[in-house]
């Protein structure tokens, strides 16, 4: 697939589902008296999980609330919620996930195994302890493969700076036996080219991590966003050869966007 079908691609499936961490509708764009948002802007991201090299890659940047039940999200993805309760909060979770091409993988092409993009759907619970602070969790799977995902979030609001809003999140995530040998795992075959040892790991916990978050308004309907994030990969995605020989366990991704505030 060309960089321009992958692009397009891509922004296609990140419009409707989301690109960033997968976790409820609570980021500091959200909290921006529940305006709707819709914009553009650019993502800064590893290669491929693990890597120590970065990729821009340009992306829409979507926040929506449909009616009472439906949020849209760049960075949270789809969420449906069936519960509808004062404080919690939860049902059907969607999300989407980066592969890596021959391009990410740079020196590596050839001898690791390109992964194209996929849809993770699922549910989520989360409960509200005000309008600034909650905790959730969701799980997820492929919708065309074998992975399984758990993510486990907490977020606080920060107080605000005049009209400039911001807050902060950490992160917890899982991974089942086939998502953590997709994305860490090394086959005979890979390990041989590479000359490192095979590795087959299991579940476990894949990486734990911190966003900030914020809002810049620019005027009445103009806004940027932006969020800054370091993730430590742990367990079997630490110690794994392609991690420890040719990336890192410490990963750090941004993203900016220009946005028009639309009125709920």
């Amino acid at each position: 697939m060309s960089a321009f079908a992958r692009w397009l691609t891509a922004s296609a499936c990140a419009a409707l589902l989301g690109v960033a961490a997968p976790c409820h509708a609570d980021d500091a764009a959200a909290a921006s008296a529940d305006d709707n948002l819709l914009g553009a802007g650019f993502i800064r991201l590893p290669a491929w999980q693990g890597s120590r090299a970065h990729r821009d890659q340009f992306a829409p940047y979507v926040q929506a609330k449909l009616g009472d039940r439906i949020t849209l999200s760049t960075d949270d993805g789809a969420t449906l919620d069936l519960i509808m309760g004062q404080h919690l909060h939860g049902g059907l979770y969607g999300n989407y996930q980066w592969g890596r091409s021959h391009e990410d993988l740079g020196r590596l092409g050839g001898k690791v195994t390109s992964l194209s993009p996929r849809l993770n759907a699922g549910g989520y619970v989360e409960y509200d302890f005000n309008e600034a602070q909650n905790v959730g969790i969701n799980a997820a799977h492929d919708t065309l493969g074998a992975g399984a995902y758990v993510n486990a979030y907490a977020f606080s609001a920060l107080p605000p700076l005049g009209h400039y809003q911001h807050g902060l999140q950490l992160q917890w995530q899982w991974m089942n036996g086939p998502a953590m040998r997709r994305f860490f795992g090394l086959s005979a075959v890979e390990a041989a080219a590479l000359g490192v040892a095979p590795w087959q790991p299991g579940a476990g916990g894949q990486q734990v991590g911190l966003e900030y978050d914020g809002l810049i308004p620019l005027g009445r309907h103009l806004a940027t966003v932006f969020s800054l994030s370091y993730a430590r990969l742990l367990g079997n995605a630490e110690d794994s050869p392609l991690v420890r020989g040719f990336g890192t366990a410490d990963q750090f991704t941004g993203s900016m966007a220009l946005v028009y505030r639309f009125a709920p």
